[in-house]
C-alpha cells in the first residue's frame, strides 16, 4: 500500500495543543487527498448539494408565511397561480421545499461518505504502520489490548470530528447569517438582539458545560483502556490462569476495572442531562422573549399573522442547527478527548529510524563482527562491556554463558532493536546503522526460545517466512524442517488452523513450523536464540538435526542454553557479566577446565539423571510410579 508522503509528513497535534481548528488543518490532507481527484470531486459535489439544501430551508419558511397569510384573508381569495389557487401552491412549494432539502442533505451525506471513510483508513493505516515503527523497548512496557483500544476510539473520534466539520458546523454558521439578515430586514434590531444574546448563551453555556465533562470522558477512556487491556492480558494467558485456578481472582481485577468505568458512565449521562437541560432552557426562554414581541406586533398591526408563524418557522430551524451545534461541539470534544492519545502515539518518536541516505545492505559473505560492543538498557546496568567477536562466512560461532549474563541481547543488537551504547556492529564491513532496517531484517533469520504463530493456517504460518512463496515451496520448506509428515497427517493438512499464538501445536510442533518459516526466508544470516531450551531431550534431538540443516554454509549465530547443541560450533564464546570470559571449541573449552567445563559437568549429570529415570520407566512402568509415589509421601 502506498502513502501520500505530503500527508504522512504532516505535523500530528495533540487535542490539547492545537484545538478544533489545528485538528482539522491536520486532517485536511486526509479529506482533500492529493493523490485521489474522485474523492475531491466528491467533496465538491457534496457541498454543491449541502447549499443547494440550505436554500431550500431558507424559502420554506416564507411559503408557510405565505399559506398563512392567504388563509387568513391578508391576500386575495381569488389570486390564483396557473389555474391554482394561491394557497395551494404555496402549500405545494413548503412540501416541495422539504423534500428538496431532504433530499439533498441526504445526498451530502452519501457524496461524502467516501471521503470520511477515506480520511479514517489512512489515519488507521498510518497508526497501526507507526505502531511497527516504534522501538521493541515501546511495545515491552505497554500493554496489547490498551493500544487496540488507542486506536478503535481513536479512528471513531477522527470520523466524528471529519464528518461534523466539514459537513455541519460551517454550514450552520451560514444559515445563522441568512437567519440573522432575516430578521433585521424584516422584524428590526431588537428581535435580532434577543436572537443573538439567546444564541450566544446557548453556546456558552454549552462550551462550558462540555469543557467540565472532558475531565469524566477522559477518566471514563482511562477505565475502559485499563478493563480492556486487564481481559486482553487474563485471556492471552489463560492457561495460566487455570495452572493457578485465578479465574475468580481474574474476574475481580476485571470488574474493579468495569466499576470505575461504570461511575464514570454514570457521571457522563447524568451531565448530558444537565446539559441538555441547560440547553432546552435557554432555548426557549429566548424563545418566549421573541414570541411575545411578536404576538404583541400581530395585536398592534405591525406584524401578520403570516409572520408571526414566519418568525416562529425560523425559530424552530434555528434550533434544530443549534440544537445540533450543540451535539457537534460536544461530539467534536469528545471526539478530541478520543483521538488524544492516538496523536500522543503518532507523535511518539521511534527510538531506531534509518539515518538519512541510508541503502539497503550488500551481502557478500556475510561475515558479522562485533567490535568493542557495550550496551545497557538502563545506565545503572551495564548488560554488555567490550564485547569483540567474529563470525566468518558460512561458519557458526556459539554464544553461552549463565543467565543473565546478555546472550539473547547480542541477537536483539543484530536485529538492530536497540543501537549499541558503544563500539560497532557490522556485516561485510558495513554498520548495521548505516543501512536500512528492512535490509538488514531481510538478510537475517531467526528461530526463537519461544515460537509465536499468528492465529491463522500452517501453510500461512511458514509461507510468513517468504510471502510471494509458492505452494511447491512452503511443502519443501516444511519437508526440511521434519514437520512434513505430522501436517499431511493432519485431516486438514496445511489448512489446518493453529488457534492463538499457535496453541493447538505442541511446543516440537510449533519449533519445527518457526524452522520451515526461516527455511522459506532462506536468510543469509542466522540466529538460533535457545531454540530447543523449552524443549525435552528427545525433541531437542529431533529439532536438532534440521537445525543442523538450515545452518550448514550459513554464517549463524547459535545463542544457547543446553551446551549439548552448541558442540560442533566452530567457536563458542562464554559470557560471564557482559564480557567474553572464555571462548574456543567445544574440546578446548573443556580442557581449560574453567567455566564452560563447570556448565557442562552439570548438565551432563543432569541429562543422564534423566536418561536413567526415563529407561526405569520404559522397564518397569508400574514399579516407577509406585517409587515416584513413595518418594512423594
Amino acid at each position: 500500500m502506498t502513502t501520500d508522503n505530503s500527508v504522512e509528513s504532516r505535523p500530528t497535534v495533540s487535542a490539547e495543543e492545537g484545538g478544533l481548528l489545528s485538528t482539522v488543518r491536520n486532517l485536511w490532507g486526509y479529506m482533500w487527498p492529493a493523490a485521489r481527484p474522485d474523492l475531491k470531486l466528491r467533496v465538491v459535489l457534496a457541498i454543491g448539494a449541502l447549499l443547494v439544501s440550505k436554500a431550500a430551508t431558507t424559502l420554506i419558511p416564507f411559503a408557510y408565511k405565505g399559506v398563512i397569510d392567504s388563509l387568513d384573508g391578508t391576500t386575495p381569495e381569488n389570486a390564483v397561480v396557473l389555474g391554482i389557487a394561491v394557497p395551494i401552491v404555496l402549500v405545494i412549494a413548503f412540501g416541495i421545499g422539504n423534500i428538496v432539502d431532504a433530499g439533498f442533505q441526504q445526498l451530502r451525506d452519501v457524496l461524502f461518505a467516501s471521503v470520511g471513510q477515506h480520511a479514517v483508513r489512512k489515519l488507521a493505516y498510518r497508526t497501526f504502520q507507526h505502531m511497527h515503527r516504534l522501538s521493541l523497548r515501546f511495545h515491552l512496557s505497554r500493554r496489547t489490548g490498551g493500544l487496540s483500544r488507542v486506536i478503535e476510539r481513536g479512528t471513531k473520534g477522527i470520523e466524528t470530528i471529519v464528518r461534523f466539520t466539514m459537513l455541519n458546523t460551517a454550514p450552520t454558521l451560514v444559515e445563522f447569517v441568512i437567519v440573522a439578515i432575516v430578521f433585521i430586514v424584516m422584524f428590526g434590531v431588537s428581535y435580532l438582539g434577543v436572537l443573538v444574546a439567546t444564541i450566544w448563551a446557548y453556546l456558552y453555556f454549552t462550551i462550558k458545560a462540555s469543557n467540565w465533562r472532558i475531565a469524566i470522558r477522559r477518566d471514563m477512556n482511562e477505565s475502559d483502556t485499563d478493563a480492556n487491556s486487564k481481559a486482553i492480558d487474563s485471556l492471552l494467558n489463560f492457561e495460566t490462569v487455570k495452572y493457578f485456578a485465578n479465574e475468580e481472582m481474574e474476574a475481580e481485577r476485571f470488574d474493579r476495572s468495569m466499576a470505575r468505568y461504570e461511575r464514570s458512565a454514570i457521571r457522563i449521562w447524568t451531565s448530558l442531562g444537565f446539559l441538555n437541560f441547560g440547553q432546552a432552557a435557554i432555548f426557549w426562554g429566548g424563545l418566549i422573549v421573541i414570541s411575545v414581541m411578536a404576538v404583541n406586533g400581530v395585536m398592534s398591526g405591525t406584524l401578520t399573522l403570516g409572520d408571526f408563524v414566519l418568525l416562529n418557522t425560523f425559530l424552530m430551524q434555528i434550533y434544530r442547527p443549534l440544537n445540533f451545534i450543540g451535539f457537534v461541539y460536544r461530539e467534536i470534544r469528545q471526539g478530541l478527548t478520543d483521538i488524544e492519545e492516538m496523536f500522543k502515539l503518532l507523535d511518539q518518536n521511534p527510538e531506531i529510524e534509518d539515518k538519512p541516505g541510508a541503502r539497503p545492505i550488500t551481502i557478500s559473505g556475510p561475515v558479522v563482527r562485533f567490535e568493542d560492543v557495550h550496551f545497557h538498557y538502563d545506565p545503572d546496568r551495564q548488560i554488555l562491556r567490550g564485547i569483540d567477536f567474529e563470525v566468518p562466512a558460512g561458519k557458526t560461532v556459539a554464544v553461552v554463558g549463565p543467565s543473565g549474563a546478555g546472550k539473547s541481547t547480542i541477537s536483539r543488537l543484530l536485529y538492530r532493536f536497540y543501537d549499541v551504547t558503544g563500539g560497532s556492529i557490522t556485516i561485510d564491513g558495513q554498520d548495521v546503522r548505516e543501512v536500512t532496517q528492512a535490509s538488514l531484517r531481510a538478510a537475517i533469520g531467526m528461530v526463537p526460545q519461544d515460537t509465536v504463530l499468528f492465529n491463522d493456517t500452517i501453510a500461512y504460518n511458514i509461507r510468513y517466512g517468504r510471502p510471494d512463496a509458492t505452494e511447491d515451496e512452503v511443502r519443501e520448506a516444511a519437508r526440511m524442517a521434519q514437520v512434513a509428515g505430522f501436517i499431511e497427517r493432519l485431516p486438514k493438512g496445511y489448512e489446518t488452523e493453529v488457534g492463538e499464538r499457535g496453541l493447538k501445536l505442541s511446543g516440537g510442533e510449533k519449533q519445527r513450523v518457526a524452522i520451515a518459516r526461516t527455511i522459506l526466508k532462506s536468510p543469509a544470516i542466522l540466529i538460533l536464540d535457545e531454540a530447543t531450551s523449552a524443549l525435552d531431550t528427545k525433541t531437542e534431538r529431533d529439532i536438532q538435526s534440521a537445525l543442523d540443516a538450515v545452518s550448514a554454509n550459513r554464517t549463524t549465530v547459535v545463542i544457547a542454553h543446553r551446551l549439548s547443541t552448541v558442540i560442533n560450533a566452530d567457536e563458542i564464546l562464554v559470557l560471564r557479566d557482559g564480557q567474553i570470559a572464555e571462548r574456543g571449541r567445544h574440546e578446548e573449552l573443556l580442557a581449560l577446565g574453567g567455566l564452560y567445563a563447570q556448565m557442562w559437568s552439570r548438565q551432563r549429570e543432569a541429562s543422564e539423571a534423566e536418561e536413567q529415570l526415563r529407561r526405569a520407566a520404559e522397564e518397569d512402568p508400574d514399579g516407577f510410579i509406585k517409587r515416584g509415589a513413595a518418594a512423594a509421601e
